[in-house]
């Protein structure tokens, strides 16, 4: 294996882990950005007008008791 082989294997390494590395970035980034409130469509303001609905039915369901 001569020189110049050995730079084009270090060449492929290197960019399909500079591509790895920037899809698992970007899967991140949009995974976060679901995890923060935006006024309506993530996934964190979804779970908080679930509790509140939990709550109401459960302070329903007390006070009848």
């Amino acid at each position: 294996m001569s020189l110049q082989d050995v730079g084009i294997a270090v060449t492929i390494a290197a960019t399909a882990l500079a591509g790895i590395t920037s899809i698992i970035h970007f899967l991140v980034k949009h995974y976060l950005n679901e995890l923060r409130p935006n006024s309506g469509s993530s996934i964190k303001d979804q779970v908080t007008r679930l509790e509140t609905r939990v709550d109401k039915i459960y302070e329903l369901l007390t006070d009848r008791s």
